[in-house]
């Protein structure tokens, strides 16, 4: 029997780190797979639990090694992957990996793991909205935050490669969504 895997994936700020943290707390039996970044740290995120935080050469040395099933430069040298290990570690554990991931990402993945792999996009209910939720972080430039706002543009018109999409208008509903859709994938 082939692991499965459960892809979720969205425009930034549209939602899936908090549909993904509701079904982490709810189901001891998912699983949170850790991405690898470029990025430097935000806050009090923490390395091997928030994110593998690699200097640019480890990711570009983890990239000849083949050691990713999926990686993208997410924003201009910025980089982001899935480890292959990561993956690895959650299985031996018994555990169905849960990825929160970016939607180029989420395509490479489900295209590698076509038959056992749940991909759900979470769609907001509106770019302006998404605006306001990216602004509201506190996190962004003017100039990131437009340039957040075009990817996630650009972003929206692959919501159809994905098996389901959750409109999020209401964060607990699409909670609610997603854990049904995940339980029926799973049982």
């Amino acid at each position: 029997m082939q692991h499965k895997l459960i892809i979720i994936t969205a425009p930034s700020g549209a939602g899936k780190t908090s549909i993904t943290r509701y079904l982490l707390e709810k189901y001891p039996f998912l699983s949170f797979s850790i991405s690898a970044t470029t990025r430097n740290k935000r806050g009090q995120e923490v390395d091997g639990q928030d994110y593998y935080f690699l200097e640019l050469a480890d990711f570009n040395q983890k990239i000849k090694e083949q050691a990713f099933i999926e990686w993208e430069m997410v924003y201009e040298g910025t980089y982001y992957g899935t480890l292959k290990t990561e993956l690895d570690r959650i299985w031996a554990a018994g555990k169905v990996p849960m990825l929160d991931i970016d939607v180029k990402g989420a395509i490479h993945v489900q295209q590698q793991y076509p038959n056992n792999s749940l991909s759900l996009f979470i769609e907001p209910p509106s770019i302006d909205a998404l605006k306001i939720r990216l602004a509201s972080r506190g996190t962004e430039t003017e100039e990131s935050l437009q340039t957040r706002v075009n990817k996630a543009a650009y972003e929206l018109s692959f919501k159809h490669h994905f098996n389901k999409i959750i409109h999020n208008d209401n964060l607990q509903k699409a909670c609610e969504e997603t854990e049904q859709v995940i339980k029926a994938f799973l049982s």
